[in-house]
């Protein structure tokens, strides 16, 4: 069976869904693997490294020739109208957002697999595209912020005086705010973190950071992710973050609901408290923002309540895409693993009674299997 690999063609995305090393894994599956020219070369993988490891290499790839086609962001419409009825795409699908695409592979029959729908259980671990990308995300969002801070991130003691470290406070403790907490961390920075979810207070304090503790709800909702908070609670979080806000030097905002828009958590009366020279860095800027009135790929300068100067607010866009190289590395192998699953004598064959295969599924066989995209659609009707 032909499995195939295009080039990105979405602007600002650098990744591949397929690397030399995985290439490998694919072909001793049986399978032969085609990738169009130049869709590895912005993460480090050229052409001749494809062809080493066994793939054919072609100028342009077409659609219609492939069994399988493996990718990193969501397919267009019109990319779908050019696969062939039954074959199999493998890739992030984002179906909350993407209906139209949603209704156009089921229209053509595609069984299509969305790795935003992989279950959370310890077998699927290694096919978890979510956390190996929120891993990239987490750590570049510290050296965004620590690039536009016009001081030392850690405690300086020099004869010339003591330069205090830089209070870092990350909100969302997730696999990404773990990753900042931990990075901002090692820079030497003094950190403190807060979470909806009670059981991130251990995760927190063994990255190194302080978890402070709002004494509110838990809101933790399916496989381990943070659930939406009703308007009530969400307000009075927000009260009780304002002065920790208005305490940190750096902001890094994590916080995403998968499927939903990113929950509001800083608004920007709390950003203007904060000292000037501040920056603000809202990883969710894409999925709506965690802070008020961010707007993704753009820094925004924010004045200071006491009118001394600004706050940089920085919405983060591609932020995985901004480490191609080790991105691509990590999602390449997600997206062979859940592959794997899949094929029996060198033929894609999925098996829906495996809870990965059936759990990761958005669309076979003319039906949107996966439920809440399937009552969005009927929403839209």
């Amino acid at each position: 069976m032909k499995v195939g690999v295009a080039r990105e063609r979405i602007d600002g995305e650098r990744r591949v869904a397929a690397t030399p090393e995985t290439v490998g894994q694919l072909e001793a599956l049986g399978l032969d693997v085609v990738i169009e020219s130049g869709a590895g070369v912005a993460a480090g993988n050229a052409d001749a490294a494809y062809r080493e490891a066994g793939a054919v290499v072609v100028p342009r790839l077409e659609l219609g020739d492939l069994d399988v086609l493996l990718h990193v962001r969501p397919l267009s419409p019109d990319q779908v109208s050019h696969l062939n009825r039954g074959a199999v795409t493998v890739g992030f699908g984002s179906p909350a957002t993407e209906l139209a695409t949603v209704t156009a592979l089921a229209e053509a029959g595609i069984t299509s697999f969305a790795l935003e729908l992989v279950p959370r259980i310890s077998r699927a671990q290694s096919m978890d595209a979510l956390t190996s990308q929120a891993l990239v995300a987490g750590y570049r969002s510290v050296l965004e912020a620590a690039t536009r801070f016009p001081r030392f991130l850690p405690l300086y003691m020099t004869a010339a005086g003591t330069i205090p470290p830089a209070r870092v406070l990350v909100l969302g403790a997730g696999v990404a705010g773990l990753q900042a907490i931990g990075t901002a961390k090692r820079l030497g920075a003094r950190v403190s973190a807060n979470d909806v979810r009670p059981a991130s207070a251990d995760e927190v304090t063994s990255m190194g950071g302080t978890f402070i503790n709002l004494d509110l709800e838990a809101a933790e909702g399916a496989g381990g992710y943070a659930r939406e908070l009703g308007e009530d609670r969400a307000a009075r979080q927000r009260q009780l973050l304002t002065p920790h806000v208005a305490a940190a030097d750096i902001l890094i905002t994590t916080a995403a609901i998968p499927g939903r828009r990113a929950p509001l958590l800083v608004t920007t009366d709390m950003v203007a408290r904060m000292r000037a020279g501040s920056v603000v860095v809202d990883l969710a800027a894409e999925s709506g923002g965690n802070i008020e009135g961010v707007i993704a790929g753009s820094d925004l300068a924010i004045p200071t309540h006491a009118g001394d100067g600004t706050v940089t607010l920085v919405g983060m866009k591609d932020a995985a895409s901004a480490l191609p190289t080790d991105a691509s590395r990590l999602y390449a192998k997600n997206v062979a693993n859940l592959l794997a699953l899949m094929v029996t004598d060198g033929q894609v064959s999925p098996d829906f009674s495996d809870d990965v295969i059936a759990g990761a599924c958005l669309t076979h066989d003319g039906q949107v299997r996966h439920a809440p995209t399937a009552d969005a659609l009927k929403g839209q009707r």
